[in-house]
């Protein structure tokens, strides 16, 4: 007979080796599903990629915020047209009635003109080409009947403005799915990348930007930022306030902002209107060229597709919202690709 002996069980030892290259596999294979295969990518390597990835979904979130915007104009532009329509619908009917007024004066009188009995039942504009027709009427009726005509094509116009920008702002609402569905597939990407790193690497990354943002810091209060005046350096003084806030795409504040969304923020507290995104406030006011011409509280537009703009700051600083992941804080306007300053 066959002896059915108890398997022998691992020791305590084995089991603890088992687990430990069990998680090991794991983490492997999350860094493989980011990287080459067989590639592992060091702190600064992800870093380089994270960058860009950053700038990518921040060039995707000038268009969503330019998408909202033209929304926001769309729906507030349809709603005037639609009231126009509205009233002058009242007014059409008002002058009907007056002519049906007329109608029955003459019916009461001996009888209705042939010219108005046919126009309550069809167009007027039909009677008012016809000669022979407007011989028939009298004065007043033909004052009526072309205030008539005249509503009537005016409220044509406007029903057909209003259904050309209905059109747009489908177009529209398109456009701004479109744009936010690549601002989180740019952010998602970033995350996954992020996620190969060390906690150790993480905290080197984190002390890397804590020490940029301090020397950024430090040359600006050895700077000459008193030079900030008017309204200029009330915006810079707003964005002051808020340094530490975090950047969320699409944010205008009060507690957290985009690039744009800082800057027409910071305006709009020294009560000043300037467009919403980078791009438009790249045409906002009077562009800078040199560096050194540069004061405290001008625009600074950066890249080659004006996606991102800053205060500045003074002493070669910019005051900005970075992007994802980071806060409001100063910078070096050399980090970044220079294009032109803008003095609103």
């Amino acid at each position: 007979m066959a002896s059915h002996r108890r398997p022998k069980q691992p020791s305590r030892a084995r089991v603890t080796v088992l687990t430990t290259a069990a998680a090991a596999a794991v983490v492997l294979s999350a860094n493989a599903a980011n990287a080459a295969p067989g590639e592992k990518l060091n702190k600064d390597e992800v870093k380089a990629k994270v960058d860009k990835l950053y700038e990518e979904a921040e060039q995707a979130t000038e268009k969503l915020d330019g998408a909202k915007d033209k929304q926001q104009k769309l729906q507030k532009e349809i709603s005037t047209i639609q009231d126009n329509v509205a009233r002058g619908q009242e007014d059409l009917n008002k002058l009907r009635d007056s002519l049906g007024s007329l109608a029955t004066a003459q019916y009461r009188s001996g009888g209705i003109d042939p010219s108005v009995q046919l126009f309550l039942s069809s167009d007027p504009d039909d009677y008012l080409d016809k000669a022979s027709t407007l011989d028939q009427l009298s004065g007043q009726q033909v004052e009526a009947l072309k205030k008539i005509q005249d509503k009537q094509r005016e409220l044509a116009q406007e029903r057909a403005e209003a259904t050309d920008k209905l059109k747009d702002l489908s177009a529209t609402r398109t456009e701004l799915a479109k744009q936010k569905s690549a601002v989180q597939s740019k952010l998602a990407d970033a995350q996954k990348l992020l996620n190969t790193l060390t906690a150790k690497e993480k905290a080197a990354l984190d002390a890397e930007q804590a020490q940029a943002a301090s020397r950024a810091s430090s040359r600006v209060n050895l700077g000459n930022t008193g030079s900030a005046s008017g309204r200029a350096g009330a915006a810079f003084s707003a964005a002051q306030s808020v340094i530490g806030s975090p950047y969320v795409y699409g944010a205008s504040g009060p507690s957290s902002f985009d690039c744009s969304g800082l800057t027409s923020w910071a305006y709009a507290q020294a009560g000043v209107t300037i467009p919403r995104t980078s791009e438009a406030q790249a045409n906002a006011g009077t562009r800078i060229y040199s560096q050194s011409d540069l004061k405290v509280g001008d625009l600074v537009i950066f890249y080659g597709d004006f996606h991102h703009v800053g205060l500045y700051a003074g002493n070669g600083q910019v005051l900005h919202a970075p992007h994802t992941g980071a806060v409001v804080r100063y910078e070096a306007i050399g980090d970044m690709t220079f294009e032109f300053g803008v003095r609103i």
